[in-house]
């Protein structure tokens, strides 16, 4: 008799709808026939007459304790039909048989188990093919990015229910690489809670600025011909952080043969110094950084091109005295729109981030981090000259966290801070060159170089090959001319028509709602299909879609009060299509309009 009876099964289903873990486990140094040797000789009969797993060390993975115990308090009380359980983990299946048992079919069970040999012994316990074709149960591969895609898909749970990470305490035993998953998984449900609370709330103003930044967007060139044009180039991306104090005067004195870039904010704090960078980038889409104008020199700036996301407040742009270049980023209009023609970038949650990817883009060699501390010691958390200087920034434990510098030392940072490092983290890692940064005895960068400057400059990192500084700048100030031609045709009228003719047809349902429950549904997503059919409007409608899932996903039956959030939500579509047409078009109607950028 086979210790594995489900297993050829259960893999022959996950090659078919898991095809990243399929190939992670044939990526494994056991081919298939070994992981299941490997498998059968670690499952035994313990004490308790069950099924267990052989440790390293030879007891049973549950020989002091029976699982029951174990999983009696997996089971979510509250949302539990619109939420979601992540198990780190997975030994024989008895966590997870527990939870899929024991949770509605809506709940999602998400499994990551980084042993190959492992997985092998839980998939071949329980015929797991009725779970994943209700696509409740899902086994991810211990892949950082993949997992940060998956997280990101999970936008109705963190809004409509509540997500539970879940370590397998009994598979932890095996080494504590589970729990550095569980602290992975952790950082990227963190990361995305506060992503999604910024998409949630402030889409609409993001979206609103790339509508007015629209047609001078388009007017202002492009940033294609930068296209691999830092081949042989090094970069220094310059901070605020308080040891700018300490590296930015002897950079002025010593700057090397570098590309030096910053963010707008940045740049007051630069003039103090009289270090002038090659270009800034501007990424926040608050109107709070009208305010940094009062501290800018404006003269001095003149010469220093400003790279903005169309996604920032129009004044900011229409206020800075250099020259300008439009950057679309992900998550507005040209996501699919121009995203073939066109530069669309994922910027990320910070300008570090969306600097890094900007010139990883362009064929950087490598890049110097400077001013980048995610800490303090005392006093200040930014540079003198940053508009969120502050020389008498107080420790507050509900914010903030003492961390440790290189040498051991206790220094302060917040979750914003560290949430931010993990990003620049997760990028270092993926990097195709290296980045180093100069120590300031802050907070230490993991999977980047800590460097002197002395030791920068002694490793070449302030140096690049002959010309292609020079290079890249000629191919920037190009980026003014370049032209993208962009045709449009306005569909207020189509959208009008159609979810008017839904809307009488969804109050008629809701005359008879009781009776009527399933047509309703019906009808909801049939309405959330056309709102989400053209992906130039469908930015804007992010709010209104993840309403209208709120309709069609988290509601266990529909009641009268159902209808006028409805016609809410289309009210609101329809006001933003006509916007979108506005903007685009310069006015609503059935005409096609071609603009040109030149």
């Amino acid at each position: 008799m086979t210790l594995l009876p489900h297993l050829d099964k259960n893999l022959t289903a996950i090659r078919q709808r898991m095809p990243e873990l399929a190939r992670w486990l044939d990526a494994q140094p056991q081919a298939h026939d070994g992981l299941v040797r490997a498998a059968e000789e670690r499952i035994f009969t313990n004490r308790w007459e069950l099924l267990d797993l052989r440790l390293p060390d030879g007891k049973g993975m549950f020989e002091s304790m029976p699982p029951a115990p174990l999983y009696k308090d997996w089971i979510p009380q509250d949302k539990a039909a619109t939420g979601a359980s992540i198990v780190v983990g997975c030994n024989l299946g008895y966590g997870i048989n527990h939870l899929c048992t024991n949770t509605p079919l809506s709940h999602k069970v998400i499994v990551l188990e980084p042993d190959p040999v492992q997985l092998y012994c839980c998939l071949g316990q329980t015929d797991y093919e009725p779970a994943f074709d209700a696509k409740k149960l899902h086994f991810l591969p211990p892949d950082d990015t993949y997992i940060a895609g998956v997280v990101q898909n999970l936008d109705l749970q963190f809004l409509y229910g509540r997500i539970h990470l879940r370590q397998d305490l009994p598979s932890s035993q095996i080494s504590s690489l589970y729990s550095q998953w569980v602290q992975k998984v952790r950082g990227r449900l963190e990361n995305f809670s506060v992503e999604l609370n910024t998409l949630r709330y402030r889409q609409d103003v993001m979206v609103g600025n790339e509508l007015k930044n629209f047609r001078r967007a388009m007017a202002e060139g492009s940033l294609s011909p930068l296209r691999d044009a830092a081949k042989g180039l090094n970069a220094v991306i310059l901070g605020a952080g308080p040891s700018l104090e300490q590296f930015a005067p002897e950079l002025v004195k010593n700057p090397g043969n570098v590309l030096y870039a910053t963010s707008l904010q940045t740049l007051p704090a630069l003039q103090r110094f009289g270090l002038t960078p090659h270009f800034c980038l501007a990424l926040d889409f608050n109107d709070h950084m009208l305010k940094l104008y009062s501290r800018l020199d404006m003269r001095a700036a003149r010469d220093v091109p400003l790279i903005y996301s169309t996604k920032v407040d129009p004044r900011v742009v229409e206020a800075y005295p250099g020259p300008t270049i439009p950057l679309w980023t992900l998550g507005g209009m040209a996501t699919f729109v121009l995203q073939e023609k066109e530069l669309v970038l994922d910027a990320g949650g910070n300008v570090s981030i969306a600097l890094i990817r900007l010139l990883r883009w362009a064929g950087i060699q490598g890049i110097t981090l400077v001013g980048q501390d995610f800490a303090w010691k005392e006093g200040a958390t930014h540079v003198k000259g940053h508009h969120a200087h502050n020389p008498n920034h107080a420790f507050n434990p509900k914010i903030h966290e003492r961390i440790a510098n290189l040498e051991g030392e206790t220094v302060i940072s917040s979750r914003q801070y560290l949430a931010a490092k993990r990003d620049l983290e997760n990028d270092i890692r993926e990097a195709p060159f290296p980045i180093s940064y100069l120590y300031g005895g802050l907070a230490p960068i993991q999977g980047a170089t800590p460097l002197t400057l002395r030791e920068a400059t002694m490793q070449g990192a302030l140096a690049s090959v002959p010309g292609s500084l020079q290079h890249f700048l000629d191919r920037l100030g190009s980026c003014k001319s370049f032209c993208r031609e962009f045709t449009f045709e306005p569909q207020s009228h189509t959208w009008s028509a159609n979810l008017h003719r839904a809307g009488k047809r969804m109050g008629k349902l809701f005359r008879r709602v009781n009776k009527n429950q399933e047509a309703i549904h019906k009808l909801m997503h049939q309405v959330t299909l056309f709102i989400k059919q053209d992906p130039l409007y469908l930015p804007y409608l992010y709010n209104e879609t993840l309403e209208l899932a709120g309709l069609t996903q988290a509601k266990a039956r529909y009641e009268p009060r159902d209808l006028g959030e409805f016609r809410r939500i289309m009210r609101s579509v329809l006001r933003k299509v006509k916007e979108v047409d506005r903007s685009l078009a310069g006015e609503e109607g059935d005409h096609k309009t071609d603009r040109n950028a030149a």
